[in-house]
């Protein structure tokens, strides 16, 4: 008799379980539609890079930057709760693939954007998100309006001038060459080349001859020809990829050998290594202050660095510049998308980064209300030698350039 009870007490126990099972699963179902998917649903994240053609240099190593960040970001837990996907499409280094790629990313009302990574292709896409979407570019070479949708990673290729006409003016090489591509991001850099050598501390600097080439050109001789005869002290040469490739060779066959600056959009080992046989003797190359581990002192930057080093070393990598152009603008805008919530909108992000300060990247720590757009200024740029025998770049000046 009471095993019979038993019996039927635990079948009325099995029965409402199965009805609460059910009535659980109709509420969730309700939930689901009233607030969007469950925690595990991937939350995607869409990057416009050169994958192919002449800035895959760059790009393929900011696309494996963005493979480390999502397992890195996953593993700490998504976007609350959500894993992150990067949807990495290729503008093949053409502005025109660029734009045409940004309007289909953008068809699917997405909130962010990020890329392109040439000057060019930045320019091209930034038009199309006058009101939105947020596009976060990976080059330092442009320079968006305030308050706008458009942000730019690392430090501004205009203070970048500026620390390399500090140093060279430190080091006594005031009679300097410039020789620069014809495109936009040689375009850009004699302008902040200009910029930089007419403030009143460089009144002693000189630019005594000025040379131009196409990115196209497959020899440089003559411009480097004149830049010799006018005997300058240093040169800056400010392009990237293969244009570089060919100044360098020019300047080798030439038998010039002065100190030689160029972008930091060269900072790469692919193209230390490619063009060892004919690297200027003394390169210096003005970047942020990633290569500067070694030396930082302790605090909130470096140990930023040693989780992105540690990153990198975990997944087999050794990084170089372009993964640091794609790191802190990304974990920027995850770090608004935690606060915010993975309905955020793209004005509610654009505001968020806008009134960021205090964030601690690999490049420095960012204040969006001092650097508008940026977050980085002239005091997070450094001088930096590359060092053959120890295939590094070496630190070799403080903040903002001066000798050390």
């Amino acid at each position: 008799m009471h095993v019979g009870m038993g019996e039927r007490v635990a079948g009325s126990s099995r029965s409402w379980s199965g009805q609460a099972a059910i009535a659980l699963a109709v509420a969730l179902v309700f939930v689901v539609a009233a607030y969007g998917a469950p925690p595990s649903t991937p939350y995607e994240l869409n990057a416009i890079l050169p994958l192919t053609g002449g800035a895959a240099f760059l790009g393929q190593p900011e696309s494996q930057a963005l493979r480390v960040l999502e397992r890195l970001v996953n593993d700490k837990g998504g976007i609350q709760g959500h894993p992150v996907r990067f949807v990495i499409q290729d503008d093949q280094s053409s502005p025109q693939v660029g734009v045409q790629l940004a309007n289909q990313v953008m068809a699917k009302r997405v909130p962010v954007i990020f890329g392109s990574t040439l000057v060019a292709i930045c320019r091209a896409m930034a038009p199309l998100v006058k009101d939105g979407p947020v596009m976060y570019c990976f080059s330092p070479g442009i320079h968006p309006d305030e308050g706008s949708y458009v942000f730019t990673s690392s430090v501004s290729t205009a203070d970048l001038a500026a620390a390399t006409i500090t140093f060279f003016r430190g080091k006594g090489w005031t009679r300097i060459a410039v020789l620069t591509s014809t495109d936009a991001t040689g375009q850009d850099a004699e302008e902040n080349i200009n910029a930089a050598v007419a403030l009143p501390q460089n009144q002693g600097v000189q630019i005594i001859v000025r040379e131009h080439f196409n990115p196209t050109d497959v020899s440089v001789a003559a411009q480097i020809a004149r830049i010799g005869a006018a005997k300058p002290q240093a040169v800056i040469a400010w392009s990237t990829g293969a244009p570089i490739g060919t100044v360098f060779k020019g300047i080798a066959q030439s038998g010039l050998s002065i100190p030689v600056a160029t972008t930091n959009g060269n900072q790469t080992f692919a193209q230390m290594q490619q063009y060892a046989a004919f690297l200027p003797q003394d390169l210096y190359i003005p970047t942020s202050t990633w290569p500067a581990y070694q030396t930082l002192p302790a605090g909130r930057v470096k140990q930023a660095q040693k989780i992105f080093f540690d990153a990198f070393q975990a997944a087999n990598l050794k990084p170089d510049l372009p993964p640091t152009l794609a790191w802190d603008p990304t974990l920027i805008v995850i770090d608004a998308l935690r606060h915010l919530g993975t309905q955020a909108t793209a004005t509610q992000i654009r505001d968020y980064i806008i009134h960021l300060r205090g964030f601690a990247g690999v490049d420095g720590i960012y204040d969006f209300k001092t650097s508008p757009q940026r977050g980085l200024n002239l005091t997070d740029a450094i001088v930096t030698r590359w060092d053959p025998a120890k295939q590094t770049w070496d630190p070799v000046s403080r903040p903002q350039g001066i000798v050390k």
